[in-house]
């Protein structure tokens, strides 16, 4: 996650007042209160150790940092510092929400970061395709790392499922693309960037959770899923495991967000990335079951058309999405 300092000076610019007008009456939706900048403040807090050192690592005035904290108790609900003659330390229930806050302040970068690749208009340095899992969960990361290591060189992200990854870059309208198929034509290159994992998750009271016994392939096969649309890679690796010979979808979706929100609602089970489950606190209502067998591993790839040379932009992107971030 980028520096909580700089996160805050994005999003300062986007806040309210701390002191807005509150009714008795009214119980506001979380997005019409809760600041940014708040929250970077109170990853501060615990980072740097203390209220004023927070205050200064977010470039907050030590007045305005005090009024937002207390302001954020006050919402929430419980008391997220103990305030001393000592100094200013985080309670249990504030240590705890410091990592629900740094969860939403990487989840706000990595939006800002991808709308900006999206946006970035197609003459600039290089363009690349990705499917859906990669640009949601991989693709802003990479992006911010190679601003920070060159600025001057510019991405531009297309978002489609694998099998219009690959008719992409087989078509020349992209130089580089991202996909989850298990099966890569000839003629393109492919290298792994990435090893995933599905898993299964149903709604909290499928029958599945209450026996206690992993699910087997079999089951997969003979139940209606709630599952992406054809052409993606997590249905064609899935087709892969389990067969093509499988129940109709309940409904297919092709964005795993609506899948697992689907599921929370109670539609059915889905087998997903496990990327697009971490931090599932923030969507209560399913639970994670295991499946019988061998891990449902698999690579993500990047790809290239192997008569294609691959300009120094690629090259640099493509050493960031192979290497460990520092």
């Amino acid at each position: 996650m980028p520096g909580v300092g700089s996160v805050a000076t994005r999003w300062l610019s986007l806040s309210y007042d701390f002191d807005m007008d509150e009714s008795p009456n009214q119980s506001p939706r979380i997005e019409q209160w809760l600041q940014p900048a708040a929250l970077a403040l109170l990853v501060a807090i615990e980072d740097r150790g203390s209220l004023s050192a927070g205050a200064r690592a977010v470039g907050m005035a030590q007045p305005n940092a005090s009024r937002a904290l207390r302001t954020l108790e006050r919402r929430l609900g419980y008391q997220l510092v103990a305030r001393a003659s000592t100094g200013s330390k985080l309670t249990s229930e504030g240590k705890l929400t410091v990592q629900w806050a740094r969860e939403v302040l990487g989840s706000m970068e990595n939006l800002w970061t991808g709308a900006q690749a999206l946006a970035t208009s197609a003459d600039e340095e290089f363009s690349f395709a990705a499917s859906m899992t990669i640009a949601e969960h991989l693709a802003p990361t990479w992006i911010r790392r190679l601003r920070q290591a060159d600025q001057a060189v510019r991405t531009r992200m297309r978002v489609m499922n694998s099998d219009q990854v690959i008719s992409a870059v087989q078509q020349r309208d992209t130089a580089l693309g991202f996909v989850e198929t298990p099966q890569v034509p000839e003629g393109l290159v492919a290298l792994t960037v990435y090893t995933d994992q599905l898993v299964l998750i149903t709604p909290e009271h499928h029958p599945w959770v209450e026996r206690g016994t992993p699910v087997t392939l079999t089951e997969l096969a003979a139940t209606a899923l709630v599952e992406r649309e054809a052409g993606s890679g997590t249905r064609a690796f899935l087709d892969s495991y389990v067969g093509t010979e499988r129940v109709t979808p309940i409904v297919e979706f092709n964005s795993n967000s609506a899948i697992t929100h689907a599921v929370a609602a109670g539609l059915g089970p889905a087998v997903i990335s496990r990327l697009a489950i971490e931090g599932s606190a923030a969507h209560p209502g399913f639970v994670q079951l295991p499946i019988a067998g061998t891990a449902l591993n698999r690579p993500l790839r990047a790809i290239w058309e192997a008569s294609r040379p691959m300009s120094a932009a690629v090259a640099r992107f493509m050493e960031i999405c192979t290497s460990p971030e520092p």
